[in-house]
């Protein structure tokens, strides 16, 4: 599919990062009217979406919302959304024969593979005429009327940028900071970049026991600030992971405690104290695991509860028992970095972007989609849809360019 040659090529619309926001920006302009080329730096196509929900590819969400998106800029997201929803790519999907399922909360998985997520979209390319490049090394950017961007397949010349190269997630998948470094080139700022969606580590002796519970798994309700989720949480050899963990890690910030409701929905007060009286020679450690997976039944009664039968528990000791089932509070020392992470936190800021078209203000013909830029979505499709609403955004302004 990669042509290098010699001499300069002067596309409509010149698209950088053939990932999910790229090539929907790229065939939506094309279809369009607009002459477009893809330049990605990987041999291979959508490796990002390939390897995404366990092969599967959760492509949307049917709960999309603007509130469920972070950003510096919380109305940014807004324009985008109304414009794309999850009825539209999933008349994609119907056009191309594409099974799907819903899983849980609104999640929507290929029934087959992810890949039938990158032929499609490489297929609707392919229709429009758009023209991708993979395995193309980018050398140099420079502007003066145009952008001239030099690379290892020759030079293009293009009053029309999209910078489409992600964040800093995955690494091993060859995710790098190009599109920060290329925003700074040409004065726009760039949001302060960390992992998000990603396992947090306990690296503190007295966080020790967390990390010996590697394995168990319980729901949860999870608490950062103001911000809560009830789903999974997994204990790792490094600390928490699970989903309403990697939730709450994109609102995480160094020194915040987060808050851990082990028996969500439930009066563990009410429940100890039933047992007390019911079955009061029973001891902590057995009480515990009526409700708690043993492990950690037996780790909070250690910590918690008195080591005598239940009966000899005053109300004082089932009260404060309860308090730390309901409110246990963690500290999580860092993250796992990028290599665990599902996403990139921060990145160009969308300040500096239209909302309606997704161009940089004081860069005519520079635009921005998916990841590069400072928006987070929840875990469950929500980084996905906005790859695909941002892009479908930028495709549509470019065409009317």
């Amino acid at each position: 599919m990669n042509t290098h040659g010699v001499g300069v090529r002067t596309p409509d619309v010149l698209v950088l990062g053939a990932g999910a926001a790229g090539l929907m920006a790229a065939f939506t302009a094309a279809q369009r009217g607009k002459r477009v080329t893809v330049l990605d730096h990987s041999p291979e196509i959508g490796r990002k979406i390939l390897i995404s929900g366990g092969g599967r590819c959760n492509f949307t969400n049917l709960e999309i919302k603007p509130e469920r998106f972070i950003s510096q800029n919380k109305h940014f997201v807004r324009s985008a959304l109304s414009r794309y929803k999850p009825a539209d790519f999933l008349s994609l999907l119907t056009k191309h024969r594409i099974a799907w399922h819903e899983k849980k909360l609104g999640q929507l998985f290929c029934d087959n593979s992810a890949r039938d997520i990158v032929d499609m979209l490489l297929a609707e390319c392919a229709a429009a005429g758009v023209t991708v490049l993979p395995g193309t090394r980018i050398t140099r950017i420079g502007r003066a009327e145009t952008f001239r961007v030099e690379t290892s397949a020759g030079t293009f010349v293009s009053p029309n940028v999209v910078l489409a190269t992600g964040g800093l997630s995955i690494p091993k998948i060859g995710a790098t900071g190009f599109a920060y470094d290329v925003a700074r080139q040409f004065g726009v700022p760039v949001v302060m970049p960390a992992p998000a969606l990603v396992p947090l580590v306990f690296d503190r002796d007295e966080d020790a026991w967390v990390r010996t519970l590697a394995g168990v798994s319980l729901p949860v309700k999870a608490t950062c600030g103001k911000v809560s989720f009830e789903e999974a949480l997994l204990f790792t050899h490094r600390g928490l992971s699970g989903p309403a963990l990697l939730q709450i890690s994109s609102y995480w910030q160094a020194g915040q405690p987060i808050q851990l409701d082990l028996l969500p929905g439930q009066n563990c007060e009410a429940l100890l104290s039933g047992l007390k009286v019911a079955r009061g020679k029973m001891r902590g450690p057995a009480a515990l695991s009526r409700w708690l997976p043993q492990r950690l039944a037996h780790e909070l009664a250690q910590r918690h509860a008195p080591d005598r039968p239940v009966v000899e528990w005053s109300d004082k000791t089932i009260r404060a028992l309860a308090q730390a089932i309901h409110k246990l509070e963690v500290y999580p020392t860092g993250t796992e970095g990028y290599y665990k992470a599902e996403v990139t936190r921060g990145g160009i800021d969308t300040r500096a972007l239209s909302s309606k078209t997704m161009q940089v203000e004081a860069v005519p013909g520079l635009y921005v989609v998916g990841e590069a830029m400072d928006v987070t979505g929840w875990l469950g499709g929500y980084n996905f849809h906005w790859a695909w609403a941002s892009g479908y955004a930028a495709g549509v302004a470019l065409a009317e360019t």
